[in-house]
C-alpha cells in the first residue's frame, strides 16, 4: 500500500501547483494527476456538474490504485469532497481547503481575512463558514476573481495586462484593511509574488499549495503510507488533450511532462 501512487485531480492544469509542492514535499511518492479539461472551468459549473465528474474521477483514480485522492481544486474541494470520501471509502482524500482553514484560525482571533477564488467556491461561502466555526471573531470577506485563472493560464504574468487585472480586483472595497489574504485557487500561486507585491509586504498572503504539501505529508506518515523506494514514477492524463494544454501544463508543474488522453465519460 505505501509504495501505491497519490491520485490528484483538477478541472485542468491548476493542481499541477499542488502536485509540484507534494513532489518538492515528498520526493519519493510517485504521482498520478488527472485533469478534466474537457470540463474545465469548474469554477463556472453548477454543484451537480462539478459533483459528479469528480465522482467520475475519483473512481478513475480508484482504477489506478492510488492510496489516497487529493482534491486539488477549490471549486471541486468545497461541493464535491463528502461526495468523494464516500466513493473510495478505504483510503484517504484529501481537500485543498481544510489544511488552509487550520492554518488560517490558529493564526487569527479578531483579524480580517480576505478570500479570492472562482464563483463556485466564492459562492460556497465555505472559507467563511469553516473559519468563523473555528475562530468565531474573525471577519471573513470574500471576492470572486473569474477573470485570475483565464489569464494566469494565457500566462499574462508580470506584465501590465495582470498587474492592472489584479490591482482591480484587490483594491475592491470587500478587501480593504485585511490583514490575511487567503488564495482559494490552485492557480493563483503562480501570482503569488504580484499579489504580494500589490500589498507591499503589509498583509500575509496565503500560498495553499505547500500548507496542502506539508498537510499530506504529515497525513501519510500518520497512517504509515509513506513511500519507502526511491523510485517515483509520474503520469498525467487529461480528458481532452491539445498541444497547447500540455505546454501550458508544463508550465504549472514547472517542469517538464508528457500528458496522456483519458476519455472516462464513455
Amino acid at each position: 500500500m505505501q509504495n501505491l501512487p497519490i491520485g490528484i485531480f483538477d478541472s485542468g492544469i491548476g493542481g499541477l501547483t499542488v502536485a509540484h509542492a507534494l513532489k518538492v514535499k515528498l520526493p519519493n511518492e510517485s504521482i498520478i494527476y488527472f485533469g478534466d479539461t474537457e470540463h474545465l472551468p469548474y469554477g463556472e459549473k453548477s454543484d451537480e456538474a462539478i459533483q459528479n465528474f469528480s465522482k467520475k474521477i475519483a473512481l478513475f483514480l480508484l482504477e489506478k490504485k492510488c492510496k489516497c485522492i487529493v482534491i486539488a481544486c477549490n471549486s471541486a474541494s468545497s461541493v464535491a469532497f463528502d461526495i468523494i470520501k464516500n466513493t473510495v471509502k478505504n483510503i484517504p482524500v484529501f481537500n485543498v481547503i481544510d489544511p488552509v482553514i487550520e492554518k488560517v484560525s490558529n493564526s487569527c482571533n479578531a483579524c480580517k481575512v480576505g478570500v479570492i477564488g472562482t464563483k463556485a467556491t466564492i459562492s460556497s461561502n465555505i472559507y467563511k463558514s469553516k473559519i468563523n466555526a473555528k475562530c468565531p471573531k474573525a471577519i471573513v470577506t470574500a471576492l470572486a476573481t473569474p477573470l485570475l485563472a483565464p489569464m494566469i493560464e494565457e500566462k499574462f504574468i508580470d506584465g501590465d495586462i495582470s498587474k492592472k487585472i489584479i490591482a482591480n480586483y484587490l483594491s475592491n472595497k470587500k478587501l480593504q484593511n485585511i490583514d490575511q489574504l487567503i488564495l482559494a485557487c490552485t492557480h493563483y500561486p503562480l501570482i503569488y509574488k504580484e499579489i504580494r507585491d500589490y500589498y507591499k509586504g503589509e498583509i500575509s498572503v496565503i500560498n495553499s499549495t505547500n500548507i496542502v504539501a506539508e498537510h499530506i505529508a504529515s497525513e501519510l506518515k500518520n497512517k504509515t503510507l509513506l513511500n519507502n523506494q526511491f523510485k517515483p514514477k509520474y503520469e498525467f492524463f487529461v480528458s481532452n488533450y491539445t498541444k497547447a494544454f500540455e505546454k501550458s501544463a508544463r508550465f504549472f508543474f514547472q517542469e517538464e511532462i508528457k500528458l496522456k488522453e483519458a476519455n472516462i465519460w464513455t
